[in-house]
């Protein structure tokens, strides 16, 4: 149609310049990190539409596959499909990968590193929660509450409790913390306001760097000897496999407990439970090998061990938490500025 004779043009429309966005996680991820503001943020940050949520990217059904084709980002959570390079052949223009989660190693392979995509990860918000349940673990480990409660339970008349509870208490206890780690030194700082002398153990950190995180850096072996507290938050490595085996068990003080909320493997499951079946130490395990222990597993039962299924994680509305973390990262791309947490390939190696 040609213009109306004496009246000028209006401007013409600026383009849209918002990144085309595919979210990739697990079903029912989505709907449980994504509240009604999520969605009307990310419809105002991406051009494309958040509610297409892509499970498959290696054999992707037409609607993921026209949408791999023009993202520039990925919002990835939990059980990501892994982009391999055939996965990335299907996503020419792909820029950046956000994870609304910890750890990237699952899903971000070499090919990705190669292509010179950008990785972001809400580690840093994951890693609350889970000191925030680690802390939990470790006053209530000190001050014998499960012992407590079952042995209530069971005699259910006057008792005396001073007597039988003469060791137990947060005053002056040691505790050591294995990894410094986001969530190690998480669990670190929440420490500070008690009355806990605390000992790390983490070849990457001297005495110096220790010092600064007002901890005092000792070899694994003197950890497990002096700490009424052990609790685990090194990465998943091979280097890292069955850090904790029987001799460094059996160097636990009698009546230490173990906390692990890292992963199961780097504690040797044979030597605890014969540690935990003879009594003399306890635990508390968020985390199993494998990660759902067998029926017949003497962790369900064992008296002194407090077994929860992998949730010191973020959970229910904790993964807001996490959404927030991935939009934030999401509105920097979108501006023009450096993840505030970059993932790096250089760093996965001893890294979570």
């Amino acid at each position: 149609m040609s213009p109306t004779p004496g009246v000028s043009p209006g401007p013409a429309a600026a383009p849209d310049t918002r990144p085309a966005l595919l979210l990739s996680m697990s079903p029912g991820t989505a709907e449980r990190l994504l509240a009604p503001r999520h969605h009307a943020r990310l419809a105002a940050l991406a051009r494309t539409d958040p509610r297409l949520v892509a499970y498959d990217l290696a054999a992707p059904a037409p609607a993921v596959a026209a949408a791999l084709a023009e993202a520039e980002v990925l919002l990835t959570c939990w059980d990501a499909p892994p982009l391999t390079g055939r996965v990335l052949e299907r996503a020419p223009r792909l820029r950046a990968v956000v994870h609304a989660a910890g750890s990237v190693k699952p899903h971000v392979t070499p090919a990705c590193w190669e292509r010179g995509i950008a990785v972001a990860s809400a580690a840093g918000a994951n890693a609350l929660p889970v000191a925030e349940y680690t802390l939990a673990a470790i006053l209530l480990a000190n001050k014998r509450v499960l012992h407590a409660a079952r042995r209530y339970r069971s005699l259910r008349t006057a008792h005396d409790w001073h007597g039988e509870l003469a060791a137990a208490g947060n005053y002056r206890r040691t505790v050591g913390v294995i990894g410094a780690s986001r969530i190690g030194r998480r669990v670190i700082e929440l420490l500070r306001p008690f009355d806990l002398r605390v000992l790390l153990h983490d070849p990457h950190v001297d005495a110096a760097q220790a010092g600064r995180l007002g901890v005092r850096a000792v070899p694994l072996d003197a950890l497990c000897a002096a700490s009424d507290v052990v609790t685990v938050h090194a990465p998943e490595l091979p280097a890292t496999r069955h850090l904790l085996g029987a001799a460094e068990l059996a160097l636990l003080p009698d009546g230490a407990t173990l906390v692990n909320t890292a992963r199961g493997s780097l504690v040797d499951g044979a030597a605890l439970v014969a540690e935990l079946r003879d009594g003399r130490i306890s635990a508390v395990l968020d985390v199993t090998e494998p990660e759902l222990p067998p029926p017949d597993s003497p962790l369900y039962d064992l008296p002194n061990v407090l077994l929860t299924p992998h949730v010191a994680g973020s959970l229910g509305g904790e993964l807001h938490r996490l959404a927030d973390h991935a939009l934030d990262e999401l509105e920097r791309y979108t501006k023009g500025l450096p993840f505030a947490g970059p993932v790096r390939a250089a760093d996965l190696g001893h890294s979570a």
